[in-house]
């Protein structure tokens, strides 16, 4: 017996050294922490327990034999992250720079099931070069078990992934599944095909953070929600996200203790949205005097900046955040902002999540661009998963909601529960101008001075239409508020539809326009 428990305390010594001291030392050396230290910081202490720790590949073609870890690149299992349950996987680059292997699969597969029977959220720590090449096509085929279990996860457990070194080919596809990405500035990229192959191929001539890094990701192709200037930065955010989901899609979001007053109000509320038309204003200076203090967490900070979608407490509650930006584009809808939008409309709602929209929107962005890019199809994927939300939704329209934006934005005829308007609304078919000459098109033809009349017209139009009175005479807004005031009726509000009962038609799916 005492030499069988030393044999399994050398094996446990072998996984917990990793690739040796020399890997480690080169991963160091990069600025990168090792697999075990960034799950000591994920995790509350001594909470970690581990599955699989044993387990080696059996491969032995071209001399892989000679390379068995225990563990085999990736470290699985539980622990806790404020005291919550979470599952977790954590790829370890310093053994055989954590390429893809059956066995990897095997073990991210069990932590999946588990996590997905258990009820708690799954946190993946992608650091891998890719497929192991050695093992051919039953790496690959490993890769289908991992992304079959994101996809029946989905929408039953919160998954997020840390991508906190390489992550290229067929790996991308995993975190590409779960509902969040985080990624390093300047140490973590994603590429389905590397520089390398990229130059082979196509002659062009980039590096790994020119063609996959965070800034790529998280401003131009929208694959990942959140860069972080460092692992720990990026490990501390994991937590802080997490702390505004459930355990589960039966569980209610969490609630903190609130530390400020529900009836608080920002008297510069009734002067922030300019009496300029034309003029812009900051919609998050709006939301940090709506909300919780600092409890702000926008998703999606650098990519489609006309749009914002965040998470912030309400009284202490987590609500996700719905607004355009006037700052960018005057806060017009267009293909990116549309899909931004519709994807965090969506999970909000798997969560349980209740959903607050500001609106301030002059409409579709024009142009041949956009209208030959989709925006008919990707502008629809918002009514979609506003009508498809059976969380509890509601509306303040700020000052523009002009056309098609206007019924888009959480309306009433998207099921949306209770819509406020500020008295600077401007709720219209068209913008005046427009308006204008459409409806009396044959009187500035036939007028003298055309210019004197239009804006005449124009003028007309502003009072009859450019405002929320008429919206509220049909019952389209439910009330006009004083600035102000938001805060005090959202958090009234959301007290009275916490207890919403949700319905569904009886169908398998519809079809959401991808």
């Amino acid at each position: 017996m005492t030499e069988r428990l030393s044999r399994l305390r050398r094996m446990r010594e072998q996984a917990l050294a990793g690739g040796g001291s020399a890997r480690i030392e080169q991963q160091h050396a990069k600025g990168k922490l090792t697999a075990r230290e960034r799950l000591a910081i994920l995790l509350d202490e001594a909470s970690f327990q581990e599955l699989g720790a044993l387990a080696t590949h059996q491969s032995t073609e071209f001399g892989m034999e000679r390379h068995k870890v225990p563990g085999d690149g990736i470290i699985t299992g539980f622990g806790k992250i404020n005291g919550r349950r979470v599952a977790v996987f954590a790829q370890d680059f310093t053994v055989l720079g954590g390429s893809f292997s059956e066995v990897q699969s095997h073990k991210i597969s069990r932590i999946q099931d588990l996590a997905l029977e258990s009820g708690i959220p799954l946190i993946g720590l992608n650091d891998s070069g890719g497929a192991r090449v050695q093992e051919g096509v039953r790496s690959l085929a490993a890769y289908g078990e991992v992304f079959l279990r994101n996809v029946m996860a989905s929408g039953v457990i919160p998954q997020i992934s840390l991508i906190m070194g390489p992550c290229a080919g067929g790996a991308v596809y995993s975190p590409a599944l779960t509902d969040f990405t985080i990624m390093v500035d300047g140490t973590s990229n994603m590429f389905l095909t590397g520089p390398e192959i990229v130059r082979t191929v196509t002659g062009e001539d980039v590096d790994a953070e020119t063609l996959g890094g965070a800034a790529v990701h998280n401003s131009r192709s929208g694959v990942a929600q959140f860069s972080a200037p460092s692992e720990h930065a990026a490990l501390a955010l994991a937590k802080t996200l997490l702390s505004y989901l459930p355990q589960n899609n039966n569980d209610d979001p969490p609630q903190v203790t609130p530390h400020d007053s529900p009836d608080r109000m920002d008297e510069s509320l009734n002067t922030i949205v300019p009496a300029d038309d034309g003029e812009a204003y900051d919609m998050r200076d709006v939301l940090d005097r709506v909300f919780d203090t600092e409890s702000v967490l926008e998703v999606h900070p650098d990519f489609a900046p006309n749009a914002i979608v965040a998470f912030a407490r309400l009284d202490g509650h987590s609500v996700g955040i719905v607004a355009n930006q006037p700052m960018v584009m005057a806060g017009a809808l267009d293909l990116d902002g549309s899909d931004k939008i519709a994807r965090f409309i969506t999970l909000c709602d798997m969560f349980n999540i209740p959903l607050v929209t500001f609106v301030d929107c002059p409409g579709y962005l024009p142009g041949v661009e956009q209208e030959h890019s989709g925006v008919i199809r990707h502008g629809a994927k918002i009514i979609y998963a506003y009508c498809q939300a059976t969380v509890p939704k509601i509306s303040v329209v700020t000052r523009k909601a002009i056309g098609g934006s206007y019924v888009a934005m959480s309306s009433k005829q998207m099921n949306n529960d209770i819509a406020f308007a500020w008295p600077s609304a401007q709720i219209a078919v068209m913008g005046a101008e427009g308006a204008a000459r459409l409806l009396n098109r044959q009187a500035l033809k036939e007028a003298e001075d055309p210019a004197a009349l239009e804006a005449e017209f124009i003028a007309d139009y502003r009072e009859k239409f450019f405002n929320p009175y008429r919206a509220a005479d049909l019952g389209q807004i439910d009330e006009v508020i004083e600035p102000r005031e938001t805060r005090a009726r959202l958090i009234r509000s959301l007290e009275v539809l916490q207890t919403k009962v949700q319905t569904s038609l009886p169908k398998k799916h519809g079809l959401f326009p991808v």
